[in-house]
């Protein structure tokens, strides 16, 4: 029961440094990096030592049985939690990103004013990029007052843009 003990501590001291170095230990494997796409990871190790050792233990301690079906019992319970592990990570890295938002989206959208504009001046409104409120300085051909809602119309900088008032 000692030995599955120190496979399960040794699991987990595995995972917790390819956490700690990111990949620095993954250099280890390049030899079977076209094996089953990560299959051979040392996430996907770390779960199966780990498995293999804790249940092996409980199965041990618990049934009174002999080391071989406590170690068949481990390898089935760690090929469980490996395969679990690789399916977590692939759907992890298949996630893919929405691309970042960039000044021109706001082309077009409405906003409400948060400091008056004057005419010919600056103020601010205030937009929603990406589904964040965003604070942009506002210049309009005719005064705006705050709280009147706004279309925008062009960007003027990065931090700036055209807009007018939204007939109702």
């Amino acid at each position: 029961m000692t030995w599955f003990l120190v496979l399960g501590i040794a699991g987990l001291v595995l995972l917790v440094l390819s956490l700690v170095f990111d990949g620095v230990l993954e250099g280890v494997l390049d030899g079977f990096s076209g094996v089953g796409d990560g299959l051979l990871s040392l996430p996907v190790i770390a779960a199966f030592v780990s498995a293999l050792g804790f249940s092996g233990a409980i199965v041990s301690g618990v049934t009174g049985t002999g080391a071989g079906v406590a170690t068949g019992a481990g390898v089935v319970t760690g090929v469980g939690a490996a395969w679990l592990t690789w399916r977590f990570s692939r759907a992890l890295m298949r996630d893919g990103t929405a691309p970042a938002p960039r000044g021109e989206d706001v082309v077009g959208s409405s906003g409400a004013v948060v400091t008056a504009i004057p005419a010919g001046g600056y103020g601010e409104v205030l937009l929603h990029l990406a589904g964040q409120p965003v604070k942009y300085a506002a210049k309009a051909d005719v005064p705006v007052a705050r709280g009147v809602e706004v279309w925008v119309e062009g960007v003027l900088s990065p931090t700036s843009v055209a807009v007018r008032p939204v007939e109702h």
